[in-house]
């Protein structure tokens, strides 16, 4: 049994990460901590989370979270790195869903996070936690950067297209939805119910920190440059992430359909839709789910491959124990196989 502690339990990630762990077999969550609600009960906040019986939280303390196994950092941009390499040093493995380990270049991410990043020395060994790319890695791993939720639609939404080197040079362009929970639990305006409710619209268009961790997974994976045009926009519902994704100067005598099937066949988590069955968010609300759609209109020169997930799960804190799973050397899907919420 894997003792897991969570920094940062308060929020819509570090919740549903509660929920995922409460269900499974080989983990354990020992501690709990919040900086406001230290001393309280973990039912108390959350009562759907009464399952995990007389938990407290606890205050952010180094010493107990050394006691665990496995540390998840469900906490805001630059918390983690502050307290990772002393986690690291007592053998203790980790996992921040968080930024601070994404993007390999410290210079790159203090422009994009605006502040100095605490241990650049450990960004060469965290390894990107995106276990269809990545898998060997993470079973190897001490240090796992969590890919954000965006960048998970879009990366598993082209990336049978780049690995056999169909998209040539064109530019590729991400238009992608979020539901409101994707921008965390802080009381802020522009995601109050009368703000975001009866709406649809862009941000952060010019300039979004998902941008340069798509760009650099994606040049990996190509071994060559790559164009990308990201756009987020907000929806008025509570989770769900969908990425329209154009590709274009794709090889026209490539088998679409086949390619998709075949690279995902033996991925337990990435769903390829046959035909013209199309995603949507409803269809993986609650799950670990990836489910995309490969689409040549009018049989024309634009590929258009449709992704969703939930993002608080495999945008996530699914995506997150799927990596725990694999570093710990237990079955990938364990306490991961529950189906979507519907309606």
């Amino acid at each position: 049994m894997i003792s897991v502690g969570i920094v940062g339990g308060t929020g819509y990630t570090g919740a549903e990460l509660l929920r995922v762990l409460a269900a499974h077999p080989g983990a354990r969550v020992q501690a709990v901590t919040s900086r406001t609600e230290a001393g309280k009960s973990l039912a108390g906040l959350y009562p759907h989370l009464s399952c995990l019986g007389e938990l407290e939280f606890v205050a952010p303390d180094s010493s107990e979270l050394k006691q665990c196994e496995c540390v998840f950092f469900a906490a805001p941009n630059g918390t983690a790195m502050h307290q990772v390499p002393e986690l690291i040093e007592a053998g203790v493995k980790v996992i921040d869903l968080a930024a601070d380990f994404r993007i390999k270049d410290a210079t790159v991410w203090e422009h994009w996070y605006k502040q100095e990043h605490a241990c650049p020395q450990l960004l060469a060994s965290a390894i990107y936690g995106l276990p269809e790319v990545h898998r060997e890695k993470i079973r190897k791993a001490r240090l796992i950067a969590n890919p954000g939720c965006y960048p998970t639609a879009v990366i598993l939404a082209v990336l049978p297209l780049l690995e056999q080197g169909l998209c040539g040079d064109g530019p590729l362009i991400a238009d992608a939805k979020s539901g409101v929970s994707g921008a965390g639990r802080g009381a802020r305006v522009p995601t109050l119910f009368s703000e975001a409710g009866e709406n649809f619209k862009a941000y952060n268009v010019r300039a979004h920190r998902h941008w340069p961790e798509i760009t650099q997974e994606l040049q990996g994976i190509r071994e060559a440059p790559v164009s990308l045009t990201f756009t987020p926009h907000l929806v008025p519902m509570v989770r769900g992430i969908f990425a329209t994704v154009y590709a274009s100067e794709v090889d026209r005598s490539a088998d679409l359909d086949a390619l998709y099937r075949q690279r995902y066949s033996e991925e337990p988590f990435v769903e390829v839709l046959q035909g013209d069955a199309l995603p949507e968010t409803k269809h993986v609300r609650g799950s670990n789910s990836c489910r995309i759609s490969v689409q040549r209109p009018n049989d024309g020169e634009v590929v258009v491959v449709l992704s969703v997930i939930d993002n608080l799960v495999k945008g996530a804190a699914g995506q997150a124990v799927q990596n725990m799973n694999l570093m710990f050397g237990l079955d990938e899907t364990s306490g991961l196989m529950q189906a979507g919420l519907f309606p």
